[in-house]
């Protein structure tokens, strides 16, 4: 059981890494048997571990213009149900990106993406401001984006200079 947990780990390590990687390959680099991954993975979808597979996109390289914001979000829980409901409400919105509960000066992170400045406030104006249960909020606005997922999208130069050494 262990053995396989650690199969897992590791599975999840690679696809994260490249999502692409033939279950041939994960298992040359794991010394695993090809059919144990196979098992693996498809074990981990459908248990939802693996959710799904994605590419990261540099949409500063597509000629696509889009806004995105991060919404601060203070709420009052609800009764019995604490932010599961509103954070359901508020995630079923085709312009919500993610939603995150937060600890600290408010409740939910809310990541939007939009076509411009003026849907995205549209959007927190006439449907996310109007649930009962939002008490304020506040849109930061992303100008440009380093890093994502751990990679890095602007191409950055390496410092070639000499070490000088005492």
């Amino acid at each position: 059981m262990k053995e396989m947990n650690e199969l897992k780990r590791k599975v999840l390590e690679l696809l994260k890494e490249d999502a692409r990687s033939s279950t041939a390959l994960m298992a040359t680099l794991l010394g695993a048997e090809e059919e144990n991954v196979k098992t693996v993975i498809a074990q981990m979808e459908q248990d939802h571990v693996i959710v799904k597979y994605a590419t990261v996109v540099n949409w500063d390289k597509v000629d696509d213009e889009r806004v995105t914001a991060l919404i601060e979000v203070q709420i009052t829980p609800e009764r019995g149900r604490g932010f599961e409901g509103i954070a359901e409400r508020i995630y079923l919105y085709p312009q919500v990106k993610s939603v995150y509960l937060m600890s600290g000066a408010y409740d939910l992170l809310v990541e939007v993406e939009g076509r411009n400045l003026r849907e995205v406030a549209n959007f927190v104006s006439e449907k996310l401001s109007p649930i009962d249960a939002v008490l304020s909020t506040k849109t930061n606005f992303t100008l440009k984006k380093y890093k994502q997922d751990g990679i890095i999208f602007e191409e950055h130069e390496e410092d070639n200079r000499l070490m000088i050494s005492p």
